[in-house]
């Protein structure tokens, strides 16, 4: 894999021609399901449409033929536009994993937005350079989906629905809501599996050089390749803020400018006294950059495998950086720190 895959692309952070439409978005803050029932989830999955590949033909899956595809929206009550979006596949009788999501409102619902372009390329690039024996760990919604497009197994197959990511407005409603997801998505994992993920939310905080000791002993000794995406700094943070002190704010990128938009990244962080950042565009007119809000974060294993401005993850040594593509960064776990 190292031969074929270790070319890091230049295609993901200069070119930021990628981000999200502004139009439609929804204020939160506008709507009246705060003062409903706590014991009630506040949306609810709408399904809009389902079939084949060749119905979806937009989302670029014809390489998985054989997958059914639904779309679902996020509702609530009363509100005329999905608070998000997203596209489900399942294979036969599989539990359904999210491989598209698009949240429209002010603040993330239940996944973070991602790019499906990117996530077939990163498959396929697995399927053909990764051995099949190997171990491949990710964030269990990355790892799903991987060995939904691959086939492969990952150390983590379960909906594990960690971190909780939801609008701050529905904190009384935490409850109403893990439990609908859990509902909605199946048999829940293991205890087994889900300390494994929360082992692995350690390894991600911790000092490089621990924290790879600590995807070692994950992997049992195998050849083993970790994959992590810009979004897994939100989502850690969310677990783990107590070590990774994490932000993110979305960028509009009219006419292309570049170096406009640097310059407006650079003023946020300035004016909120973050220490680093980062940027993945998620369409062609928005971009998202990712914050680091203190110098301690900078310092744990998942900031430095990504490409922050106090980071270089070409000089990285913990780990073998093998593969690069839009938000995605795959390394192989070295058998020893030596």
């Amino acid at each position: 894999m190292e031969e074929a895959l270790t070319r890091p692309s230049n295609k993901i952070l200069p070119s930021l021609g990628i981000i999200l439409v502004v139009g439609g978005f929804i204020v939160l803050s506008w709507l009246g399901y705060l003062w409903l029932d706590p014991a009630q989830p506040p949306y609810h999955y709408k399904l809009v449409e389902e079939g084949g590949v060749d119905k979806f033909n937009k989302l670029g899956l014809e390489a998985w033929p054989d997958l059914s595809i639904s779309k679902h929206e996020v509702i609530v009550e009363g509100v005329n536009q999905p608070l998000a979006v997203g596209h489900l596949a399942r294979r036969g009788n599989t539990k359904p994993v999210m491989l598209e999501w698009e949240n429209r409102s002010g603040e993330p619902v239940a996944f973070v937005d991602g790019k499906l372009s990117e996530l077939t390329a990163l498959a396929s690039a697995i399927a053909k350079h990764v051995p099949k024996d190997a171990a491949i760990l990710a964030w269990w919604d990355t790892s799903r989906q991987i060995q939904l497009l691959t086939g492969y197994q990952t150390v983590f197959v379960s909906h594990l629905g960690a971190p909780y990511i939801a609008p701050s407005l529905w904190r009384s409603k935490r409850g109403a809501i893990e439990k609908y997801e859990r509902e909605f998505w199946g048999e829940p994992a293991s205890a087994e599996e889900g300390q494994k993920f929360k082992r692995f939310a350690d390894a991600l905080v911790a000092d490089p050089k621990e924290g790879a000791a600590m995807l070692r002993e994950l992997t049992d000794g195998r050849e083993a390749y970790i994959v992590v995406h810009l979004s897994d700094l939100y989502k850690l943070g969310l677990m783990r803020p107590e070590s990774l002190g994490a932000a993110y704010k979305d960028f509009p990128l009219q006419g292309g400018n570049v170096h406009g938009l640097s310059g407006l990244v650079k003023q946020w962080l300035i004016e909120n006294n973050h220490t680093a950042y980062s940027v993945h565009g998620l369409s062609e007119n928005l971009v998202r950059a990712y914050f680091l809000t203190d110098e301690k974060s900078g310092n744990t294993l998942l900031a430095k495998m990504l490409p922050f401005t106090t980071s270089n993850p070409l000089e990285f040594q913990a780990l073998k950086l093998v593969y690069q593509y839009g938000g995605y960064w795959v390394y192989k776990i070295r058998l020893s720190n030596s």
